[in-house]
């Protein structure tokens, strides 16, 4: 055979192995999106709404209306309400990355990741600024102040809102994508830090420990009486971790795709957000599970 014949040769199979790379990457790819969600034993899980691009944040406020944020940017974001058979409404647009909703002072309090822009109150169908932050992602309250962390690499800060005397205190600061923060019934609070990959419990007057670590992007936690509940906001496999109050650690849910707030609605029941399938899943405890 010539040289030419060689390194034409050559070059073909060099060109069917690249095709075959490619190929097999974009079957992973494929594989990863279309990959079902799975359940732990003692769980279920369906979906509950579609067709949700963005969806973040998830709240119900005292009357029990669900309220549903997509974090869409450059003013395109808009929070929905969201009736019993899944009728959407939009009750407030012009946002930029609604990222956290939280139910709060009678209404719906709504942040907004991007520097400068306020945390509002929406209230009976009105808007009112409470205060402003930087790139305000996770809300929470315990029944009277509100509660927000930032997600800044490296300069994110936890703070607390009263709306008796519109005081804001920074409770911590130099946090790594703080995403998350959680009020227990117990009074405890927890916040996440995506860039470090933990979550720690904020200690007043002294060092913060770490709960959980080696966690795969942890974003947003909610709290009950059963622990604490944090969602990972990974592209692919991400998970739904219960932290049970004996400090173990369980996986409810895998195979998420950037899963955003865990909100209860009932007793062993749960809505998800998974933003990178644009929908929200309903979760069911449907046996005494070990969680």
């Amino acid at each position: 055979m010539s040289d030419i014949r060689v390194l034409t040769a050559r070059r073909w199979i060099a060109g069917l192995a690249a095709t075959a790379v490619l190929l097999a990457g974009a079957a992973f790819l494929l594989w990863q999106h279309f990959h079902p969600v799975e359940a732990a034993p003692g769980w279920s899980v369906r979906v509950y709404l579609d067709d949700l691009p963005k969806v973040s944040a998830l709240a119900k406020d005292p009357e029990g209306n669900l309220f549903v944020s997509q974090e869409h940017s450059g003013r395109q974001g808009m929070v929905l309400v969201v009736d019993s058979g899944g009728r959407r409404q939009r009750v407030l647009e012009g946002l930029t990355k609604p990222d956290g909703l939280q139910s709060f002072d009678g209404g719906i309090a709504i942040s907004q990741e991007v520097d400068g822009s306020p945390v509002i109150l929406l209230r009976h169908g009105r808007s009112q600024v409470l205060f402003s932050g930087n790139s305000i992602e996770g809300l929470a309250s315990d029944g009277h102040q509100l509660f927000a962390i930032e997600d800044r690499k490296a300069a994110g800060r936890l703070l607390r809102f009263d709306p008796t005397t519109g005081a804001v205190s920074t409770l911590r600061e130099g946090l790594a994508e703080a995403e998350g923060v959680a009020i227990c019934p117990d009074g405890g609070l927890f916040y996440s830090e995506k860039g470090h990959g933990w979550v720690r419990k904020f200690a007043e007057g002294g060092e913060d420990p770490i709960i959980a670590s080696a966690l795969n992007q942890p974003a947003f936690l909610m709290c009950n009486a059963a622990g604490l509940w944090l969602t990972e906001d990974a592209t692919h496999r991400a998970r739904l971790l219960h932290i049970t109050p004996d400090g173990s650690i369980h996986t409810v849910l895998s195979g998420l795709r950037s899963g955003q707030t865990i909100l209860e609605i009932g007793p062993g029941r749960f809505l998800v957000a998974e933003q990178g399938r644009g929908r929200i899943l309903e979760l069911t405890r449907v046996q005494n599970a070990a969680q």
